[in-house]
């Protein structure tokens, strides 16, 4: 049976259409989920995808946090259900206190929109079993409020729990607190970053298809677990 994969769009999602197809491209089965949904639909795991939910308005992901579909997706979490958020994603995921930290404005203050190489440092969670850790991998980044911060005991935590996911290398495109680009739950199946692996499934449109590794891992681990 064909693992089901929730997309959540909120007003101001720009990423939610090529999250979906991410998801399609790697064998899963893409379900769209609306911001006003009173349950999941039965999903077997979620994505919340990059834009500027509710305009970014007081800050970026603040307002997206009290969505009503963000409720279930907190109480899923909790629960173990695979979820990732991808740009504005892991803010809003950040906001719903499913990650620590905090994104803030890029510290050179200008919008950021390249291709960017990442190192693989987690290889072990629901999102990140298809990598070799230390692999290095070449996915997108475009972000204006991407600067990871947080206190430097948090940072220690996650530095020493095996919670950083991935790294910038080759260049710090936001000034993120020890080059960190992605973490995730000390379970392991709530991750975020800041690059944008669903534009990076398919040679056509991508500068790579590292990013598919993303999907395909998650949808592995679920169908190990049945």
């Amino acid at each position: 049976m064909t693992a089901r994969v929730g997309v959540v769009t909120f007003p101001g999602s720009l990423d939610d259409g090529d999250a979906l197809r991410g998801i399609r491209l790697a064998g899963g089965e893409p379900v769209q989920l609306w911001h006003a949904d009173a349950d999941l639909k039965g999903v077997d795991a979620v994505v919340l995808p990059g834009g500027f939910s509710y305009g970014d308005y007081l800050r970026a992901g603040a307002i997206a946090r009290f969505a009503p579909v963000m409720e279930k997706i907190v109480d899923a979490a909790n629960g173990g259900m695979p979820v990732l958020g991808i740009c504005n994603g892991f803010q809003v995921l950040c906001e719903s206190h499913l990650l620590p930290g905090a994104l803030t404005r890029n510290t050179h203050l200008h919008f950021r929109n390249r291709d960017q190489w990442l190192k693989v440092v987690n290889a072990s969670t629901m999102w990140t079993q298809g990598y070799e850790t230390a692999q290095e991998i070449l996915i997108p980044v475009k972000n204006g409020e991407g600067c990871y911060v947080a206190d430097e005991r948090t940072l220690d935590m996650l530095e020493s729990n095996g919670r950083v996911v991935f790294r910038y290398v080759r260049g710090n495109p936001n000034g993120s607190a020890r080059d960190i680009a992605g973490i995730t739950n000390e379970r392991g199946n709530v991750v975020g970053l800041m690059p944008h692996p669903e534009h990076a499934v398919e040679e056509l449109t991508g500068p790579s298809v590292d990013g598919l590794a993303i999907f395909t891992s998650v949808l592995q681990r679920l169908v190990t677990a049945r």
